[in-house]
């Protein structure tokens, strides 16, 4: 069983030469060739763990929701889904830390989550967002 995931970032021969000199106990889970090209992998790997975790649940009996997510909820609520944090949602925007904060609390409680992840959970299985 491996016990330490990475993914390699680097030209293409560097990761080559790494990949071969590492230890049974470490699994390469993916290779960028830079730290952005890294980042969308990771977001691809959460959207799939997501995605893969959601269809594997029984549906939940508060499915429905008694008020629905403003437009600008919705535009948080997928930014949220890109895993951008509460500063990076509201540069993006163009609105403050403290509205951002107050559109997470609104769509946590409109979709019953107990937190950001359930809430992209529960908004992905709704069809609120895709990812």
């Amino acid at each position: 069983m491996h016990s330490l995931r990475v993914i390699l970032i680097g030209p293409a021969e560097a990761r080559a030469q790494l990949r071969a000199s590492l230890p049974d106990s470490i699994e390469v889970v993916g290779e960028a060739a830079t730290v952005a090209a890294s980042h969308a992998l990771q977001r691809d790997r959460v959207a799939d763990a997501l995605m893969t975790s959601t269809a594997a649940l029984p549906p939940l009996d508060d499915e429905l929701v008694d008020e629905p997510l403003t437009p600008r909820e919705l535009e948080v609520l997928a930014l949220m889904a890109e895993g951008l944090s509460n500063k990076r949602i509201a540069t993006r925007l163009g609105i403050s830390d403290q509205t951002v904060k107050f559109h997470v609390a609104s769509i946590g409680g409109k979709l019953n989550a107990v937190n950001r992840t359930d809430a992209v959970r529960r908004g992905l299985r709704r069809g609120l967002i895709a990812l």
